[in-house]
């Protein structure tokens, strides 16, 4: 039987106030808001940068690559939520190990996440340029300036606040939920179950369902990011386990109609020969330059609310980080509205360039392998800790290393 949460005491805590102390004027954030920014972060670029890849790696088989990331996904968000429950504070993963006394580990862990977190920006700036060009038949170099305009565009409504970034996210997530569910019901309408699979020359088992998990992870990055806004939410106890729960389930469920129903417009062929702009591809065969258009603008607004969602939240964990020590001390600043200006400008910075020089496909593959090593070490913290119904964090870990190892052999050519 699993220990109450309540036996729980941080021997090392990083927590800046005491359990059960409120941080006057910055509870911004209702169950609402939470679950946006957590869909934000994990929609917003996952679907229209991954489906492609992922196709092209499980073939008819995507569909159970996106169930089984999201299965990992719960399990994971289950042991964020009653971790950071336990410890009262924000932190995430890294809070996690400092509470252990694990410093040295910690200061490893901050850096991989911000490196993974650079990376998904990056991602979804990209996503962003290259559906705004393919919109307007313009060339990589438009698809470059706008990536990086997206990306600092955002960095901007981060440095207004956390309101204006909370209400930006309610708008973008709930308009992209709507056009993305959308274009799934077209296809699954049309029903067309050979259009799933790659050509006889390409077929793909079932063990390529496996290894697509591991090239997806990517887009099941942001559900921990509430981890590090807890204390930006009102009765964060509850709206943080709730949050976690309710946005891996939407997630999950949109990314599973999508996968079915995209290919069944455009055919995996053309979403894999076309994985850049894949469902731009599957509105094209929808709905014509109506479609195209529709995708396009969800993109926009998908990609927007994970930059937005990730700068956010990634800025307040390299504060966090910065104010123990072991980061920069600039990375601590923070203007008049306590917004943390230069994480917000250096993640965004870097992105930036990454989104401009780098490729989708070694983009995704490098930030989903450091997710799923840092998700597997904080399942197994939550299963060494025996949180509630601490079987769950047991084979999360489990999957989660397995998934990475699979990513890593898939890369390596062994599968």
């Amino acid at each position: 039987m699993s220990q109450p949460d309540s036996d729980y005491a941080p021997t090392n805590s990083v927590a800046r106030k005491r359990p059960g102390q409120t941080v006057p004027g910055r509870k911004v954030m209702g169950l609402g808001g939470a679950w946006a920014m957590a869909v934000g972060g994990m929609i917003g670029g996952g679907i229209f940068s991954t489906l492609g890849v992922v196709i092209s790696v499980a073939g008819k088989w995507a569909a159970l690559s996106f169930l089984i990331g999201g299965l990992i996904a719960y399990g994971t968000g289950h042991s964020y939520a009653r971790l950071t429950v336990r410890r009262d504070a924000p932190g995430g993963s890294y809070g996690f190990l400092r509470d252990l006394g694990h410093h040295r580990l910690a200061r490893l862990v901050v850096w991989a996440l911000i490196a993974g977190y650079v990376l998904t920006v990056a991602v979804y700036g990209f996503t962003f340029g290259a559906y705004t060009a393919n919109a307007f038949g313009a060339p990589e170099w438009v698809a470059a300036v706008a990536s990086a305009g997206a990306i600092a565009m955002i960095a901007g409504i981060n440095l207004m606040g956390a309101k204006e970034a909370t209400i930006v996210e309610l708008f973008a997530v709930w308009t992209k939920l709507v056009i993305l569910l959308g274009l799934a019901a077209l296809g699954l309408w049309r029903w067309a179950p050979e259009r799933l699979a790659l050509p006889a020359g390409e077929a793909v088992g079932p063990l390529g369902a496996l290894a697509g998990v591991g090239v997806v992870f990517m887009a099941y990055e942001g559900f921990q990011l509430l981890s590090y806004d807890y204390d930006e939410m009102r009765d964060a106890k509850r709206t943080i386990s709730r949050a976690m729960a309710l946005s891996i389930a939407a997630t999950t469920a949109t990314y599973i109609l999508v996968a079915i129903g995209a290919p069944m417009l455009a055919g995996a062929e053309q979403i894999v020969a076309r994985e850049e702009i894949a469902l731009a591809e599957a509105g094209r065969a929808a709905l014509g330059t109506a479609g195209v258009v529709a995708i396009t603008i969800a993109a926009v607004f998908s990609t927007a609310s994970a930059i937005n969602a990730t700068v956010f939240a990634t800025a307040r964990l390299a504060g966090a980080a910065a104010r123990d020590g072991e980061l920069p001390a600039a990375f601590a600043r923070t203007d008049s509205g306590g917004v943390p200006y230069v994480g917000v400008l250096v993640i965004s910075g870097l992105a930036m360039l990454l989104a401009i020089i780098g490729g989708i496909e070694q983009l995704v593959e490098g930030a989903s392998f450091v997710f799923l090593l840092v998700f597997s070490l904080v399942n197994a913290i939550a299963w060494q800790a025996r949180v509630t119904r601490f079987w769950i964090s047991g084979l999360a870990a489990i999957f989660a290393l397995a998934a990475a190892i699979v990513l890593v052999l898939y890369v390596a050519g062994v599968l």
